[in-house]
């Protein structure tokens, strides 16, 4: 997997308030943001950002309401203390006390719940000092949302760049200026396609394809983002772009004029668009009515948790009957497909001390590029490799909560 440089520059954190809405034409990663580079915009509640989640469009909902809600209230920031009333909250309970947490919470997140929200709830209930996501769901979809804690914010680059697979319901018969049951009805037809119809269009749309975005999508326009644009009521002429998806399956075919697809897709794409587009070369218009994201990087449903089942674990742990770090995976899962090097302690050293060392010999590697240090079987540093020299680009402090020596081998 490649990677630029530029990935490793800052890591990423848990916003305060609602979370920010990213361009769709690279990673832009902050301290203090989860940004998210498959995205694209939601208005309900928060309104929630999808600046790339169907790459960043790869296949989110976006929401019908043309104004911005209250911020729920577990976005609200709130005011510093008075004096003398110490570390305690406006409602007079002490705060708790956050901790070193690090590694991956896959949260199977549950229609309704914003992706910030969805954050907040994993961050408080590991009391973690820092916490971001790699991917944001709108409130509208369930599946993987993929929760970096501590250090495993460093890795979210590489879960970003990662394949996306979604499962997705079409209604056909209606378009919408969301591309999704949120948005306004803009065009009907009483036609409706038949499976083998369906079916044979699919090879038009899988590989690297030409697609332009939704109206309602995160994409800038002088400065402007294409939903705020639409929301105002202007018309704005997006520019098709290249996307490319993996696979593109029919998987079921309803008589009551649905269609459930698979799509596994790289960064860009929007799912939205697929519906839209299908619809029209169909004559049959279409848009999405229900979406689950069942894929996101190194992720796949095997490693996503339910809410419910972290609170009870949580529980459990706070009790004395269970482990937190049973409910984490390692920060390295993220690295998947990134080559790890091991080095002596002596060469640890100077890593972590963000010094370059030289690796000499006849076992030096030969290969160039990103790799991932490990020393004693434990993840050092993100660095890279060049003309014999290894040169750190991320150092890891894993002192605190990690995951339990059993998740560190997926099955």
């Amino acid at each position: 997997m490649t990677t630029q440089n530029g990935a490793f520059d800052s890591p990423i954190g848990e916003s305060d308030g609602p979370e920010k809405n990213n361009s769709d034409r690279g990673n832009n990663f902050s301290d203090t943001s989860p940004h998210d580079e498959d995205s694209s915009p939601s208005r309900s509640g928060a309104e929630e950002s999808r600046a790339r989640s169907e790459g960043i469009g790869e296949g989110e909902f976006s929401s019908a309401a043309h104004q911005a809600s209250p911020r729920p209230a577990s976005e609200v920031r709130h005011p510093a203390p008075q004096a003398g009333e110490g570390r305690k909250k406006q409602n007079n309970q002490p705060r708790r006390d956050r901790r070193d947490v690090h590694g991956w919470v896959v949260l199977d997140k549950p229609i309704g719940m914003t992706s910030t929200h969805a954050v907040a709830v994993v961050k408080r209930l590991f009391s973690a000092k820092r916490a971001g996501h790699a991917g944001t769901l709108d409130p509208l979809a369930s599946g993987g949302l993929p929760i970096a804690l501590g250090e495993a914010t460093k890795t979210v680059p590489f879960v970003m760049d990662g394949r996306k697979r979604y499962r997705f319901t079409v209604q056909w018969g209606e378009e919408r200026d969301t591309d999704d049951t949120e948005g306004r009805v803009t065009a009907t037809s009483e036609s409706r396609p038949d499976a083998d119809a369906v079916r044979a269009l699919l090879p038009r749309f899988t590989g690297v394809i030409e697609q332009i975005p939704p109206q309602y999508s995160a994409i800038k326009i002088q400065g402007e983002r294409a939903y705020d644009l639409a929301r105002d009521g202007e018309t704005v002429a997006l520019q098709p772009r290249q996307v490319e998806i993996h696979q593109f399956d029919l998987v079921e075919h309803t008589d009551d004029g649905r269609s459930v697809f698979e799509a596994e897709c790289g960064k860009g794409t929007y799912v939205r668009a697929l519906a839209r587009d299908i619809g029209r070369i169909l004559g049959c218009y279409g848009h999405i009515c229900a979406l689950r994201r069942t894929l996101v990087g190194p992720f796949d449903e095997a490693d996503m948790i339910p809410l419910v089942e972290l609170e009870a674990l949580c529980n459990r742990a706070a009790s004395g009957e269970g482990n937190l770090a049973d409910a984490l995976l390692p920060v390295e899962t993220a690295l998947d497909d990134i080559p790890a090097l091991a080095v002596t302690r002596a060469d640890a050293a100077r890593l972590h001390r963000g010094q370059a060392v030289l690796l000499r010999g006849r076992d030096a590697p030969q290969s160039s590029g990103i790799v991932y240090v490990t020393v004693a079987g434990r993840l050092l540093a993100l660095a890279e490799l060049g003309h014999g020299e290894l040169i750190p680009k991320r150092v890891f402090n894993l002192t605190g909560l990690t995951a339990s020596s059993g998740r560190n081998e997926r099955g």
